[in-house]
């Protein structure tokens, strides 16, 4: 089973992500996470990200890509993945049904976590002020959120059309959410696969 999970930042996505991966095995894949890793593995793939990242530039598709498809060889026995931070562009989401389908396998689940944002800058505007955290900035935070948005925003009929979105209440309480997760995984399992209606659909049957 390999899920890519939506959501923006400060939205519990990553919560939801380790639940997952305690209760069903599967491997989390941080894009930063592993961008991280490399910069500092002194691989040549790791050089290479090491010198974009210390110029200031974005790492390329095909670099994400590469980094993706290794730690899918490396994992091979893997129950499955969790695609996080990853994609964020219709033509990433492209590339990752590409290398997934080259290896025998697919995407079978996207899961957003629906969030208002002014709940979420509220979030952040007050944690800021608790902790002074600067990583909490709310001005920077804004522009995050907005990026995500936008960058996001063309991804959801690209999945919804294959039939692959639910969408979840980003905003309960981190119990409600985890079992909102789990009925969609559930319902895969049930099924054998990824091609279903959205979670909308199910629920209010619209076409």
């Amino acid at each position: 089973m390999n899920i890519v999970l939506f959501g923006p930042p400060a939205a519990g996505k990553g919560t939801q992500a380790k639940i997952i991966t305690k209760e069903r095995g599967l491997l989390q894949l941080s894009t930063g996470d592993m961008l991280r890793a490399a910069k500092s593995s002194g691989s040549e793939l790791g050089k290479k990200v090491a010198g974009i990242m210390d110029r200031g530039d974005l790492v390329s598709d095909e670099i994400v890509i590469a980094l993706i498809e290794e730690q899918l060889d490396t994992h091979k026995d893997a129950p499955g993945f969790i695609f996080d931070g990853f994609p964020r562009t219709v033509a990433q989401a492209e590339a990752l049904d590409k290398s997934l389908s080259s290896r025998g396998m697919a995407v079978d689940a996207v899961i957003r976590l629906c969030v208002d944002d002014a709940v979420l800058v509220d979030r952040i505007e007050n944690r800021f002020k608790e902790e002074g955290r600067k990583d909490d900035n709310p001005e920077s935070f804004k522009i995050r959120l907005g990026n995500y948005n936008e960058q996001t925003a063309p991804l959801l009929p690209f999945y919804e059309a294959q039939g692959k979105l639910s969408e979840v209440d980003g905003l309960a309480s981190i119990e409600a959410v985890s079992a909102s997760v789990a009925k969609v995984l559930n319902e895969l399992s049930v099924s054998g696969g990824g091609n279903k209606p959205s979670f909308w659909k199910r629920l209010f049957g619209r076409s």
